[in-house]
């Protein structure tokens, strides 16, 4: 599903999207296993990160650096990408979309910016 771009169109980034994430899925539930076991397989955790974005949903605030343990279960993560963070001496789920890595390898930050190109193209998970 489509919603409001704010984010210029990268075909080799489209290209990768919908040759190796959501090729061969048909709705929005198998597209997000798509992403999810994308995600899960090239991102290296444990990984430093920082926020970019508040989100009424989250404790995160604007530049606060989280250490990312893993991505959430597959279960929670049905509409949107979520990632379990260490903060505040616990773990839980934030959404991966207010985060950017830290020092990380290229292949970690080319799979965080292809969601954050999905998002920001206005593409959404849900029916």
């Amino acid at each position: 599903m489509e919603g409001m771009s704010t984010v210029e169109k990268d075909d080799e980034r489209e290209y990768r999207i919908t040759m190796e994430i959501i090729v061969d899925t048909y709705g929005p539930e198998e597209q997000a296993l798509g992403w999810y076991y994308y995600l899960a397989e090239k991102i290296q955790f444990p990984f430093e990160a920082k926020c970019i974005r508040e989100r009424s949903i989250s404790h995160l605030q604007l530049d606060e650096q989280v250490k990312v343990l893993r991505m959430a279960d597959e279960d929670d993560c049905r509409v949107e990408m979520f990632v379990i963070i260490e903060w505040a001496g616990r773990s839980f789920g934030v959404p991966l979309a207010q985060l950017i890595g830290l020092n990380i390898d290229r292949q970690t930050e080319e799979a965080i910016a292809d969601w954050h190109y999905w998002l920001g193209r206005g593409y959404l998970l849900c029916g």
